[in-house]
């Protein structure tokens, strides 16, 4: 089950469950869709994986499976990732 991580790894930006920015890597690193573009170039600074839009959960299924509440917030000053893996397609990375 996704965590629903409800702000940007990055800039702290808010992505309820409903946020259409929110982006995740398969390790469900999140990130907002500006920072995944403009700074991260798609490729996550943990995995070096790429980023897909994250799925919102169901209105019905919040109370029982409610949200992350804590923050990850690490903000990205290198990403040892990028260089090797910014010009490859995320499936075959």
């Amino acid at each position: 089950m996704l965590e629903i991580r409800q702000h940007c790894e990055n800039c702290d930006r808010a992505l309820p469950n409903d946020s259409l920015e929110a982006m995740i890597c398969t390790y469900e690193c999140t990130f907002c869709a500006e920072c995944v573009e403009n700074i991260l170039q798609n490729v996550c600074p943990n995995c070096g994986g790429g980023f897909e839009k994250r799925p919102s959960r169901p209105k019905n299924e919040l109370i029982k499976n409610p949200p992350r509440k804590d923050k990850v917030i690490k903000l990205v000053s290198f990403n040892k990732f990028l260089e090797a893996n910014n010009n490859i397609e995320p499936n075959k990375r």
